[in-house]
């Protein structure tokens, strides 16, 4: 069994977004050459996530309002946590949207569902995060 490890980073000018990183896991399945398998994407940030879905605008700001809704970020003297800090909603919609994902790899390609795409959730931006990518198989 082969394996591959990459670090992506991004850095988000503004507090919260969703990236599409479908391109890059693609390149780095490429890189790999790993041609039956699983690829791990996770965030390795308590403030960021990953998940699949579809790449739609309109659901993107429905998950931003929906997750605005469940978790707000103001005012910020409701969560203990945010003694000195102002980000205990972006650990919350992390928590909602997940640390990670799991794809199987099929004949060399990311082996989908219909319109699923990876994503990096930000939810608390504006400084250096990563994801890592792990690729296991032959």
């Amino acid at each position: 069994m082969n394996s591959y490890r990459k670090e992506l980073w991004f850095e988000v000018p503004t507090r919260r977004a969703f990236i599409n990183i479908t391109p890059d896991v693609d390149e780095c399945l490429k890189e790999s050459g790993i041609k039956e398998g699983l690829v791990l994407v996770n965030a390795m940030h308590i403030t960021a996530s990953v998940f699949i879905n579809d790449d739609e605008s309109g659901l993107h700001h429905d998950y931003d309002l929906w997750l605005e809704k469940l978790a707000p970020h103001e005012p910020v003297n409701q969560y203990r946590h945010n003694v000195g800090e102002d980000n205990a909603d972006a650990h919350m919609k992390r928590q909602l949207m997940g640390r990670e994902v799991v794809v199987a790899i099929t004949d060399g390609r990311l082996d989908f569902g219909t319109w699923e795409q990876i994503f990096y959730g930000e939810f608390d931006g504006r400084r250096r995060k990563r994801v890592l990518v792990k690729i296991m198989g032959e």
